[in-house]
């Protein structure tokens, strides 16, 4: 399952501009421009923040690199700007964890859903990771370097993505394939 990248402008675009629209605005961008695991996206730290890239601690204590686009970038200095909170946390919250929850950011997102015009039921944090994976295949990203930006272990679990376009694939090999354009003539 996967939005179009149209339903995910239209996604974060519903949030709004108040405070804490603006957040949610950040939230969004992040977890799309990131492919973020919504835990990782919640419990994000203010020193995971490098500029023009996040470190992620992800699954099993890995730790990698995820580069951000210039309108990530944009958002989370927004944030960042109006943000009044020491927490350690990006997104810093009363919750007892001190950073917004998963399932606080769940609900939130589909009320987003809503405002968007999209079934809520289609909507989900991990829509949006799957949406940026399918989002980047198409862009013809390299399965691998999506794989490292997810965090996936292994190649396997990425490789779910390539059933999404198959007709890029076939597209891919016929352009890319050294004999792809030789003629053949009656043998």
């Amino acid at each position: 399952k996967y939005l179009s990248p149209e339903e995910i402008e239209l996604l974060v675009s519903s949030a709004g501009d108040t405070k804490n629209s603006i957040r949610l605005r950040c939230m969004i961008e992040l977890l799309y421009a990131s492919g973020l695991r919504v835990s990782e996206l919640c419990e994000l730290p203010v020193s995971a923040n490098l500029g023009d890239k996040l470190l992620i601690h992800g699954k099993g204590a890995k730790e990698r690199l995820v580069p951000m686009h210039e309108g990530a970038q944009y958002a989370l200095h927004k944030w960042l700007e109006l943000r009044d909170s020491d927490s350690k946390y990006i997104f810093p919250s009363s919750a007892k964890d001190g950073h917004v929850t998963r399932d606080g950011f769940f609900k939130i997102l589909k009320k987003c859903a809503l405002l968007a015009g999209i079934d809520q039921h289609r909507v989900s944090p991990h829509v949006l990771r799957h949406s940026f994976a399918s989002h980047l295949l198409a862009g013809g990203a390299n399965l691998r370097v999506i794989q490292t930006m997810l965090g996936h272990e292994d190649i396997s679990t990425t490789q779910i993505y390539t059933h999404v376009l198959p007709e890029k694939l076939r597209d891919t090999v016929e352009n890319a394939h050294p004999l792809a354009h030789n003629e053949f003539k009656d043998i």
